[in-house]
């Protein structure tokens, strides 16, 4: 059985997302076509065949590593936006929430990342990152008005 954890090494966000996309497409066009009654229903057609149990839970899995995947790449955009001179109210707008829930979201991040190097003394940020990340985040409320 496919977990998150067993593809998150195994695909890339975008080869998650081709995969994805082909078993969400088969099995969208073998809903549509599960009509025993109906003469365009052929199982054996791979392109409209029900999804086998294994492959049903892979999707639920894919779409698993796709969100961990998207959200981190979510909070690198969020730095890189914040590099490039947003502020928290414009980085709040393009996540569709306030500034002070993005950068809340943000400093929830950086401190998930510090405790991941705690652990492990490779994976995450390390001191000298959490230092540069924090800084680089500043305050929602030292901004001036934009």
């Amino acid at each position: 059985m496919s977990t998150p954890d067993d593809l998150e090494g195994r695909f890339t966000l975008l080869t998650a997302v081709a995969r994805y996309d082909r078993l969400r497409t088969r099995d969208a066009l073998a809903s549509a076509f599960d009509d025993d009654d109906d003469p365009r229903f052929t199982p054996t057609d791979p392109g409209t065949a029900p999804l086998a149990r294994d492959e049903a839970l892979e999707l639920l899995a894919l779409g698993e590593v796709i969100a961990r995947k998207a959200g981190y790449g979510r909070q690198l955009s969020v730095r890189s936006a914040r590099r490039a001179g947003a502020s928290w109210s414009q980085i709040g707008a393009a996540l569709g929430t306030s500034k002070q829930a993005a950068w809340e979201t943000h400093g929830r991040w950086i401190d998930d990342q510090a405790e991941q190097h705690r652990r492990s003394g490779y994976e995450g940020l390390d001191e000298n990152d959490v230092a540069t990340a924090r800084a680089v985040a500043g305050e929602p409320e030292s901004e001036e008005a934009e």
